[in-house]
């Protein structure tokens, strides 16, 4: 990133004297130490749209005191990415494993979030993230994604396009209201220290969806580092009972089973992912194992 000195420069009052880390997925970014002595991260991606509803949010949660970055800077465009600048929250941990233990606590996080996100009102971060596009309106079975797209789809077993083609089928037939929530609640966005959370990660995955398919996602995905994977079936079920129990509502039969349905299809789309790059069948073995008793449970 040639610019990036000059940007943090204009932007932020000081350039960088230091890297302290640098990372590449979807977005680049990089943590550095500037000639004033502050620390900082600087975020670029593609943009599609979403980042300055997402900074936006992201920033409305830090004022209100959930543990996440401040954003030091709202999205701004260099050439056709979208880039800002926030605080550097270092320390802590992931929090291992994926027991229902675990579940609960993360859960707890969860309700937290979205308990904080109410109210918090930003232009629908559209198109969802696309590990979360199951309300695609695009041809087919999977949102469109280029580089999936172009490799040889035959590959991709049997039973999980059957899963996928009956959880999607019935997360589309729900009628519920969109609400705005973190479609990207793994392990390895979250850092905890002596105990507490000290830090959610990875903003930029906003989603605006069902309030259901926001809690059935983080449901499966809680337990997630890298390579990422499909928590238990009980540590799914102790995630939404203890955020039903949080939030004091109990879910709608309709609301269980989206939750349910929704709760395979980041582990879906991973497990495409696996089979299209030849990968260790990591979600593939766990939808094998788990998708009848998840679709039972979503009534699909």
């Amino acid at each position: 990133m040639e610019w990036l000195a000059s940007w943090c420069a204009e932007h932020l009052g000081a350039a960088p004297t230091a890297v302290l880390f640098e990372r590449r997925s979807l977005s680049a970014v990089a943590g550095l130490r500037l000639a004033d002595g502050r620390e900082v991260v600087v975020k670029a991606r593609e943009d599609e749209g979403r980042a300055a509803a997402c900074v936006t949010a992201q920033g409305r949660l830090a004022e209100r005191g959930f543990p996440c970055p401040r954003p030091l800077t709202p999205v701004i465009a260099v050439g056709a990415l979208a880039v800002h600048a926030e605080e550097f929250r270092p320390g802590g941990a992931p929090l291992p494993g994926d027991t229902p233990d675990v579940a609960v606590r993360c859960a707890e996080v969860f309700t937290r979030l979205m308990a904080g996100l109410t109210g918090v009102t930003v232009p629908p971060p559209l198109p969802n993230p696309r590990w979360a596009r199951w309300d695609h309106a695009d041809p087919g079975l999977w949102p469109s994604i280029g580089f999936l797209d172009e490799r040889d789809q035959s590959v991709v077993p049997e039973y999980v396009v059957e899963t996928a083609t009956r959880a999607r089928k019935r997360l589309l037939a729900a009628e519920l209201p969109c609400v705005l929530g973190h479609a990207d609640f793994e392990a390895q966005n979250l850092r905890w220290r002596d105990g507490e959370i000290r830090s959610v990660d990875d903003w930029d995955s906003l989603a605006w969806q069902p309030e259901a398919a926001l809690v059935g996602a983080a449901c499966g995905t809680f337990a997630s580092v890298s390579p990422p994977t499909l928590a238990p079936i009980e540590s799914s079920a102790a995630f939404l009972t203890t955020y039903q129990d949080l939030r004091g509502r109990r879910f709608t039969d309709e609301e269980l089973e989206v939750a349910w349905a929704a709760s395979l299809w980041p582990a879906l789309h991973n497990a495409r992912w696996e089979a299209l790059h030849g990968d260790r069948p990591v979600c593939g073995e766990a939808i094998r194992a788990q998708a009848a008793e998840r679709l039972r449970r979503a009534n699909a």
